[in-house]
């Protein structure tokens, strides 16, 4: 098929390079324009980046001389593209208006930011998880008065590295969690450059994290009534959130009780056999197998396993019986891939499976 031609909204940021370089190859999805603050605005995307790119991969060439749009001029971006990711760094209530105008101008939304995660018509994904909520567009629309141009978003970052394991056991019914997650500093926007006070460091406070990780999940477990989306309320869940001196890669250790408890050997051939919508449509990011079990005492690691499934997937070990809690394991994702750009990504592709984005 065609290409369909993507803006990148806050292109310069560190997601939003992200973004760029997950689809410098990318089967269905070309970068056409990339925006970002009036002070970039007028450069090539080389110039306004400077010596903040922040991968270890080269920027793409095809996208250095690109000129950098302003993002806030909506109707010259959405003029030029077909859908857009959203990784703008603006405040909350800017980023809901700016999400908004570009919606209104029938262009689909796929954001990377936290701004309307609870607005109740607009979905928050995982595509292996909670497909459905994507129903709720139609009634998006509505109330913003579009035929085409909708908001979708994608969840927290840190809550990859638990949900989907918690999720692939919904049948036993976990009834309450607790979760510590251990996270990279590229979940800041950051790298040990950036931040140097990271190196052989912990801070045990990531602002806001705490409350995100312990009701987004009940949000993506919610179900659509009346136009909206109503959250779960069950399991209960609480969180610790720390950071550590750590690139790439959330790892979350996990505690969880069931109302019918199962065996260990039930637990890991659940994970090892989840499937969702994504394998079964065969999406171009998505990974094959999407939890693997590890059986080494001192697996999952961040150096060994981030990349699983190039970074999409989510790797779980340590599963054994505790003696406060039913079961305890430890889990890893990767937070700017899986948790991040190549999360919206990959609704980005159901979406277009599913006809929601197409050519203009």
């Amino acid at each position: 098929m065609e290409k369909l031609r993507v803006g990148v909204l806050g292109a310069t940021g560190m997601v939003g390079q992200r973004f760029i370089s997950l689809l410098e190859n990318h089967e269905w999805f070309e970068v056409v324009c990339v925006a970002a603050s009036p002070r970039s605005a007028g450069k090539t995307y080389e110039e306004a980046v400077g010596d903040r790119w922040k991968l270890e991969t080269p920027m793409p060439e095809k996208i250095k001389h690109l000129i950098v749009d302003n993002v806030n001029e909506v109707e010259r971006v959405s003029e030029k593209v077909d859908f857009v990711f959203s990784a703008v760094d603006m405040t909350k209530d800017e980023i809901k208006a700016i999400e908004e105008a570009y919606a209104k101008t029938e262009t689909p939304v796929v954001s990377n930011n936290s701004a309307h995660r609870w607005t109740p018509d607009v979905p928050m994904v995982v595509p292996e998880i909670n497909p459905e909520h994507l129903e709720v567009i139609k009634f998006q629309q509505q109330r913003l008065g579009a035929k085409k141009g909708f908001i979708a978003v994608k969840p927290n970052c840190s809550i990859q590295s638990y949900t989907p394991a918690l999720h692939a056991l919904k049948e036993f019914n976990p009834v309450r969690v607790v979760a510590t997650t251990y996270q990279a500093i590229s979940g800041a926007g950051k790298n040990f450059k950036d931040w140097p006070e990271m190196i052989s460091n912990i801070i045990p406070y990531i602002g806001g994290e705490e409350e995100k990780s312990e009701q987004e999940p009940l949000r993506i477990w919610g179900k659509v009534e009346n136009g909206v989306i109503v959250k779960a309320e069950a399991p209960l869940i609480t969180t610790q959130c720390i950071r550590v001196p750590v690139l790439n890669g959330h790892t979350a250790a996990v505690f969880v009780d069931f109302e019918k408890k199962p065996s260990k050997e039930e637990m890991i051939e659940r994970w090892r056999n989840f499937k969702g919508l994504p394998q079964e449509l065969e999406l171009p990011s998505a990974p094959k197998n999407f939890i693997q079990y590890l059986e080494e005492d001192n697996r999952p690691q961040v150096a060994l396993d981030v990349d699983y499934e190039r970074g999409m997937g989510v790797s779980i070990g340590r599963l054994r019986e505790d003696s406060l809690f039913q079961y305890k394991f430890v889990g890893l994702s990767h937070n700017t891939l899986r948790g991040a750009a190549g999360g919206a990504v990959l609704i980005a592709e159901l979406l277009v499976k599913q006809g929601r984005i197409e050519k203009k």
